[in-house]
């Protein structure tokens, strides 16, 4: 079945613009309604967003859409998505639902969805959910007695910061540590700085000022330079970008010099091998993760698994084989002993632990591996004619370009799953030759 709705990661769109107007989240709650709705009891949502406008228009839509269905409605107000899958967890509702476009700017917006053991919802239940969208509903109406109920639940944040401190090491502290927090004047605003304070550290806060409008807006992971010329100028020990949905995170050492999630990973990996608290001798990652942090991980022992491009598969993979860490190069990290999803705030702790218990700067401990040079292109086509990665010119390309690059490099091709582009990466130890694969291919695909 074609998808009409939903991508990588849930429905993402141009705010007041279908799909993500209010008549499609009338219908995403309306259709996720129906389909969580199984027994006699209460059914409850619980439904989160960030900082942008357009926020209050799909939180809105979406309750109306659950209310008419039967369900009761829990109301969290702008809270990271990793929050809004633990307090779905917490509180056994049947569905936990998060109003953003994460990394995206404020004209944006996007409905993410989770099950009521705080996981993403798989592909196979969001075509049940588009067929529900696309069928009438009118017979599935909850009578007048039975419509649910809206209600805010006032000590939701609270709950998130206790839960995140207590993945920190129980008898570490951060005193002494200055740190730089840049909150992308997103979800994570008010609650990422009061983490590191309570944990004992000098926190620097930047990009908390949300106005509706800001959101992501030359700040956060996307931009992390204001965050490293911020560390350099205080002389702090460390900086965190989180994104606009704080479920995504890149760090920078006391020097400014960036820190990504594939090292991250391959830190926090040598750290709990060392402790005996990894699971599954490996770590699964996308296949956009550098080939160098598979090459470090195989030199101390450990494996590297490889997904489909977004943390929900990543997240799959690790249930299924019993993995306990995970992650994507952009900064979602997963730690299956903790969190149901990436967590921005619990990927940053793991690594200020490392920091801590060895007593070494962030420069010494987080960065494991010298990585591949790496080449990333997008090429704007049109998804109306015909796939260019079907043309024989842009295959023959491809291959020419997996021959030169040899057992030393890769290529890598996918598209988009919102936007009309396809990604094109090349990766080898000879930069010059990672960039002349990859324009040589992105030629091709232009011309195709």
């Amino acid at each position: 079945m074609t998808r009409n709705f939903f991508g990588t990661d849930g429905i993402r769109g141009t705010a007041n613009v279908s799909p993500m107007d209010a008549t499609t989240a009338l219908k995403v709650g309306m259709a996720a309604g129906k389909y969580f709705t199984r027994g006699q009891h209460r059914h409850r949502v619980v439904i989160g967003k960030d900082t942008r406008l357009s926020g209050y228009m799909v939180e809105t839509a979406l309750t109306s859409g659950f209310v008419s269905m039967g369900m009761d409605v829990i109301l969290v107000g702008p809270m990271p998505t990793p929050a809004i899958s633990m307090i779905t967890r917490s509180l056994r509702a049947d569905l936990g639902v998060m109003i953003s476009a994460s990394h995206n700017k404020y004209e944006d917006n996007g409905i993410k969805l989770f099950d009521q053991k705080g996981l993403k919802l798989s592909d196979k239940v969001e075509s049940e959910l588009e067929k529900l969208m696309n069928s009438d509903l009118t017979s599935s109406l909850a009578k007048s007695s039975k419509l649910g109920r809206a209600k805010r639940l006032d000590d939701a944040a609270g709950r998130y910061v206790e839960y995140v401190k207590q993945t920190f090491p129980k008898n570490k502290r951060l005193d002494g540590l200055k740190i730089v927090v840049d909150c992308a004047n997103g979800a994570g605003y008010q609650l990422a700085p009061t983490i590191l304070w309570e944990l004992g550290a000098e926190v620097i806060a930047i990009s908390v000022a949300p106005n509706g409008f800001n959101i992501n807006d030359n700040c956060g992971s996307t931009h992390p330079e204001k965050m490293c010329k911020k560390v350099r100028e205080e002389k702090a020990d460390i900086g965190i970008a989180l994104d606009g949905d704080a479920d995504r995170v890149v760090i920078c050492d006391e020097k400014g010099n960036i820190i990504d999630g594939d090292q991250l990973i391959g830190a926090i990996a040598t750290y709990w091998k060392e402790r005996g608290t990894l699971k599954g001798d490996g770590v699964v990652t996308t296949v956009m993760s550098n080939l160098g942090l598979e090459k470090y991980l195989e030199k101390i022992g450990l494996k590297l698994e490889r997904t489909k491009v977004g943390d929900r598969y990543v997240t799959e993979k690790m249930v299924a084989d019993g993995y306990n860490l995970g992650g994507e190069q952009s900064g979602h990290i997963v730690f299956n002993d903790y969190t149901t999803t990436g967590d921005g705030l619990v990927a940053a702790l793991q690594a200020l632990a490392i920091m801590v218990e060895k007593n070494q700067p962030a420069s010494k401990v987080l960065k494991v591996f010298k990585p591949l040079p790496q080449v990333l292109k997008n090429v704007e086509y049109n998804n109306k004619k015909k796939d260019p990665l079907e043309r024989d010119s842009v295959k023959e390309a491809i291959r020419a370009g997996e021959d030169a690059l040899g057992k030393s490099g890769r290529v890598f091709i996918r598209k988009s799953g919102t936007e009309p582009l396809i990604r094109v990466m090349t990766e080898s130890s000879d930069s010059k030759l990672a960039e002349k694969v990859a324009t040589s291919i992105t030629k091709a695909i232009k011309n195709a």
